[in-house]
Formats: structure tokens, C-alpha cells, sequence
């Protein structure tokens, strides 16, 4: 069965973008939200609701970023068991995120009917379950741990699934959405009243003062305060050591006729574990699964873990054929809770991070803490997530292991030699590390035979980029920066582009000449 040969989300392919403009000139607003995602969108409706001037600035576009290529399970569960978050955190801390999460989901909810959107929001059941009989002791175990909580949960051998699992916890009351309809209805209700959403604004800078600046390409935005909430911080030295990013593969597949459509969300206990969702669209249901994480830039092969979900998916429904396949950015928190709220020693910029695989109600719990505390409000979640926090129960032997990437890396790229030694034996649609006059360069050449060569160094933190052959795109094995072949971002923390190296001598020289032509 073959896969598609380009990674397009079914949310972005399925609904149609309205286009927002880009900032031309220099703006002064109540607050400034870098970031047209779940987190951004969220915030900004919340702030204007409450009577500030919003913008949202998007580098992109408007829910095409990490928030569009999202499975959209809308669930209070954390991916966090509940047995870790008391031990972590404390009964009163682990209750008060079982809340959170309940009130977030709630919050979602809110929205679809307040601002009346058509995103096929559905509620259902969800269901953690294994297929090993030696796991239900386990789940058994959660289950009195998040009762404890207070969270409603069941644990059953009943399960809406065309295959056999030995036990499952049942959280009734979740749901689904179709994420860009849901976002762009947010990003239609902020406009006007002196508040704005730009798409195409990239920022640069982010200066915390009074007021604050945040600098794009084309114009300055002064604010009181800003919200940076681009998933990966821009900036933050205080968070960088605490998180790490994750890659995660995503297959919708069309089912063969007669195969039943049985509603829910699911996830397995694996490790790495996988999800699963049906989805409505206009030639039928069709079933999204995931899984298959790793930490960015540090997978060989990543085709082969779209092969392993299609496997997956193959040995358990009826598969007919594979119609979107696509990738996202998870961000996993050393201590298993995001991060939200001021940015350290910058009191009027605040920061959303961490979401680890629940996204979209994380993201939307960071809209609702970070909107109290610049309306001056009282919320009662946000010491538990401050992100100066240092969990050393929870975190420690996390943050030691994910901090040594950096220090890795940094030595070991540079006494690596190149994967090639000529841009010749780079063949068509690979990437490979070059030695170009002295300097490392990452070269891709394109089905036509155009190259393609930047830098490799990631402008972050200097480590060398590594090709990722199921996106086309250079991925940091550090902190998670991702670029394209001509080295534009597609995900920070970077905020600068990988350097052109098109220039040089021994690309022209082995680059076809009707290609250099249409190049020019």
C-alpha cells in the first residue's frame, strides 16, 4: 500500500484558509500575541472579550502551523499518568490539574457555542487500553488514582475497537473537533475594535520593557504586555533546558466497504504509543491514527515510522488506502506539566509551552491562565504551572538527560566529518551534510536536479542540522528547530533562517543548467 507522496494535513487539506494581512507598519496595542495557533487564538479572543486591544502575529498562517497538524483529541487527560502527578506533584497539585484540564475542555466547548462554529464537535467516550493482559493491573492502579482526584473513570474490557484489548480505562464526556475550523473561527471573531490578526509577520525580537516591543520584518508592535505562544519559546533561557521536541507521525485512512466507524478517541499503553480517531469528511469516514514519536532530528529514517503506523493500522482495521499522511511537533516538559505564565525576569511577557500530546486543551488552559494574570485576575492553576518552577522530584533525571543533547551535540557535530564529500553524490529528493570550501552545508537535491544548499549549522545554538526524508526538511537534533530546503523556519526556537550557501562554486557547478535558469 502505497503512502502519498507529499505530507499535507487532512485539516489543512479539507477546509479552505480565509487570508488575514500582514503587518505593514508600526502598531500600539493593550497586548501582543506572537503565534496564530490554539494558544494564540484562544488568548487574544479572551483579551479582547475582556475590552484590551489584541494582535495576533502568525509567521505563517493562521492554524497552519503545530495547531494544524494536530489529531484534535479534545480530553482532561494528561499524558501524564495520574499515579506519576500525585507522586510528582502532591495530591492537592495532581487535583488541582485534573481540574484544569476538565475546565479547559469546558472552556472549548464554550466556545463552539458562543461564537456558534461548524467544526463537527462531537462529545464522546475515550479509552487508554492495552492488548496486553499483563498491563490491566496497571491501568486498575490509575483508575484509583484519578478517582482520587476526582476524575470519573472506568475501567472495562468493553471497547468500540474491530480487535481484541484486554482492558481499558473509559473517560466519558471527551471530545473531537475539526481543529481549523474551530481556529479560524476563533481568528474571524478578533478583528475590529483596534484589534488585528496579521499572518506573514514574522517576529524577531521580543523586548520586555515598558511598554514592550515585539519586532517583525516589516514593523514594530508596542504593548504592555505580550503572550509568546509559538509552542517552542522564541527566547527563553529558562525554559530551553526544561523541554524538548518531539516529532509525530499521523496517517487518515480510508477504510474498506463494510468496515464499521465506531466513535471515541483512543491511545494504547506502547511505548511509543499510538492514537486513534475517526473523522467525518465529505467521501466518507475516515480513521486518523498516530504515534511513532521521536525527538527531532534524531531519526535516520523517518519514512520508515510512517511504514511502522501503516503497519500498525493494517494489522488491526480494514485498511483500503492511506489518503493524508503528515507530521507535528510535540513538546515534552521535563516534570510532565506545561509551562505558562510570566517568562522569568521579563514580568510582562508571558510564555506557553509543554503540552506534551494534548495540545489543543493545553494550549486552550494556557489561553485561560495567562489572560488572569494580565487582566490582573486571580486563577487558581497558575502556580501549579509557573514556569520557573523546578519539580527536582519529577524533573531532575529528565532535565539531566534532556540538557546533554545540547552539549552532545554541539562536540560531536563538530568533529563529525560530512556524510559526502561532493555534492555530486547527492542524489535526487535526499539531503545530505557536504563539506562546502571548509564549511558544513546542508544540500538537498529536488526531483528536477535543482540543489538546494544552507548552512548546516542551526542559527539557535550552532548544532548541525540533520535531513529529514519524509518532510524534505532539516531538523535541529538539539532543541527542535526545523527548516526547509532554502532554509526558511518551520519551527523554532530559531528565529533566523539557515544562511543560503546557493552561491558557492561547487553547488553552480553541479546544479543543471536549465535549472539554474529557472532559479534565476
Amino acid at each position: 500500500m502505497k503512502l502519498p507522496r507529499s505530507s499535507r494535513s487532512l485539516w489543512i487539506a479539507t477546509h479552505k484558509a480565509r487570508a488575514f494581512p500582514s503587518l505593514q507598519s508600526d502598531l500600539a496595542v493593550d497586548v501582543a500575541v506572537v503565534g496564530g495557533g490554539i494558544t494564540g487564538l484562544s488568548t487574544a479572543l479572551l483579551l479582547k472579550r475582556a475590552g484590551l486591544s489584541v494582535v495576533v502575529l502568525e509567521a505563517g498562517r493562521v492554524a497552519e502551523g503545530v495547531s494544524g497538524h494536530t489529531t484534535a483529541h479534545i480530553t482532561e487527560v494528561f499524558d501524564r499518568g495520574y499515579e506519576d502527578l500525585i507522586a510528582d506533584f502532591g495530591l492537592d497539585g495532581a487535583r488541582l490539574a485534573a481540574e484544569s484540564g476538565k475546565a479547559a475542555l469546558a472552556r472549548i466547548e464554550a466556545f463552539v457555542h458562543e461564537e456558534a462554529i461548524a467544526c463537527d464537535f462531537a462529545k464522546l467516550s475515550a479509552y487508554q487500553y492495552t492488548e496486553d493482559p499483563e498491563t490491566v493491573p496497571a491501568l486498575e492502579a490509575e483508575r484509583v488514582a484519578a478517582v482520587s482526584l476526582g476524575v470519573k473513570v472506568a475501567l472495562t474490557h468493553t471497547v468500540p475497537l474491530p480487535f481484541t484489548v484486554a482492558g481499558a480505562l473509559r473517560f466519558d464526556r471527551q471530545a473531537q473537533l475539526h481543529p481549523r475550523r474551530y481556529l479560524l473561527a476563533l481568528a474571524l471573531a478578533i478583528p475590529g475594535g483596534a484589534s488585528h490578526v496579521f499572518e506573514h509577520s514574522r517576529v524577531v525580537d521580543v523586548v520586555d520593557g515598558d511598554p514592550c516591543r515585539v519586532v517583525t520584518e516589516k514593523g514594530t508592535v508596542t504593548a504592555r504586555d505580550v503572550v509568546v505562544a509559538t509552542h517552542a519559546p522564541l527566547q527563553s533561557l529558562l525554559l530551553q533546558p526544561k523541554i524538548a521536541a518531539y516529532r509525530s507521525y499521523v496517517l487518515a485512512l480510508r477504510m474498506r466497504p463494510g468496515a464499521a466507524a465506531e466513535p471515541g478517541l483512543f491511545w494504547d499503553t506502547e511505548d511509543p504509543y499510538h492514537y486513534i480517531r475517526w473523522q467525518a469528511t465529505d467521501d466518507g469516514p475516515l480513521l486518523v491514527v498516530g504515534g511513532e514519536d521521536h525527538k527531532t532530528g534524531q531519526e535516520t529514517d523517518a519514512r520508515a515510522r510512517f511504514d511502522a503506523l501503516l503497519e500498525f493500522a493494517s494489522r488491526r482495521f480494514k485498511v483500503a488506502s492511506v489518503q493524508y499522511r503528515w507530521s507535528s511537533q510535540v513538546i515534552e516538559p521535563v516534570d510532565g506539566l506545561p509551562y505558562i505564565g510570566p517568562d522569568g525576569g521579563s514580568p510582562h511577557v508571558y510564555v506557553a509551552t509543554g503540552f506534551s500530546g494534548t495540545g489543543m486543551t493545553l494550549g486552550t488552559l494556557a489561553a485561560m491562565i495567562n489572560s488572569d494574570l494580565i487582566l490582573g485576575r486571580q486563577n487558581p492553576w497558575q502556580a501549579l504551572y509557573d514556569p520557573a518552577r523546578l519539580k527536582l522530584k519529577a524533573s531532575i533525571v529528565e532535565l539531566v538527560k534532556e540538557g546533554l543533547d545540547f552539549p552532545v551535540h554541539l562536540v560531536k557535530d563538530r568533529l563529525t566529518s560530512a556524510e559526502v564529500s561532493s555534492v555530486a553524490e547527492v542524489a535526487k529528493g535526499e539531503g545530505r551534510i557536504v563539506d562546502i570550501e571548509g564549511e558544513k552545508a546542508a544540500v538537498f537535491r529536488d526531483e528536477h536536479g535543482l540543489l538546494h544548499a544552507v548552512s548546516a549549522v542551526c542559527t539557535h545554538l550552532g548544532c548541525v542540522v540533520a535531513f529529514n526524508n519524509a518532510e524534505g526538511t532539516w531538523d535541529c537534533p538539539c532543541h527542535g528547530s526545523r527548516f526547509g530546503k532554502d532554509g526558511e523556519i518551520l519551527n523554532g526556537p530559531a528565529a533566523k533562517p539557515l544562511a543560503s550557501r546557493a552561491d558557492a562554486a561547487i553547488v553552480r557547478d553541479h546544479t543543471p543548467a536549465a535549472s539554474r535558469r529557472n532559479a534565476g
